[in-house]
C-alpha cells in the first residue's frame, strides 16, 4: 500500500511567489501564458489572493482570484497533470479534468473563501471544455446568455476620439 505525503496549502503573498518557480511550472503544465517574468510580477501584483499547493516542496497546484470589491473571479487554478486522476483527458495547460485526490477543489476552495470573506457580490469563473464538471461541482452554474469572449490587444482598434 503506498502512502501518500502530504499536501501543504499556503495562501500566499504576491511578493513571496518565486516567480522562476511559477514560469516553470506553467511550461510543466505547457500553459499558453506570458514568459515575461515582470508581466507575471505584475499579474500576481493584481492578483487579490494566491493559494499553492506543494508536495516535498514541489509546487504542484496554483489557483488565483482577483477581485475589484463588487465582482471576484476565479482566474486561474491549475495542477500539475501528474496530481490528476487516471480520467484526466487533456493533460495540458494545467486543466482541471479529473481530481481524484481534491487538490484543486480545495485550491479552488481556498480562493472563493477569500473572495466571499472579502465581500464581492458574485464570483465568475472561465472554463475550458472538461473544466466545466470541476467548476459545476463548486457551484457555479452557466450564466444565461452570457458567453465568454476575448480580444488580442494587439488587434484593438485605437480610439475614434484620439483620447
Amino acid at each position: 500500500m503506498a502512502i501518500m505525503s502530504q499536501i501543504e496549502y499556503r495562501l500566499v503573498p504576491p511578493d513571496e511567489v518565486d516567480v522562476d518557480e511559477l514560469l516553470t511550472f506553467y511550461e510543466r503544465q505547457r500553459h499558453e501564458i506570458t514568459r515575461s517574468s515582470e508581466k507575471i510580477r505584475m499579474m500576481l501584483r493584481q492578483s487579490h489572493c494566491i493559494v499553492t499547493a506543494r508536495e516535498s516542496g514541489r509546487l504542484i497546484g496554483l489557483a488565483r482570484g482577483v477581485s475589484d470589491g463588487v465582482l471576484g473571479g476565479l482566474t486561474e487554478c491549475k495542477l500539475d497533470p501528474d496530481y490528476q486522476g487516471p480520467a484526466a483527458v487533456t493533460r495540458t495547460d494545467g486543466r482541471i479534468e479529473h481530481d481524484d485526490r481534491g487538490i484543486a477543489r480545495e485550491l479552488a476552495l481556498r480562493v472563493l473563501d477569500s473572495l466571499r470573506e472579502s465581500g464581492v457580490e458574485k464570483i465568475h469563473a472561465i472554463a475550458h471544455g472538461t473544466e466545466e464538471d470541476f467548476c459545476f461541482e463548486l457551484g457555479f452554474r452557466k450564466t444565461r446568455g452570457m458567453v465568454a469572449m476575448q480580444i488580442d490587444p494587439a488587434v484593438l482598434m485605437p480610439c475614434r476620439s484620439g483620447v
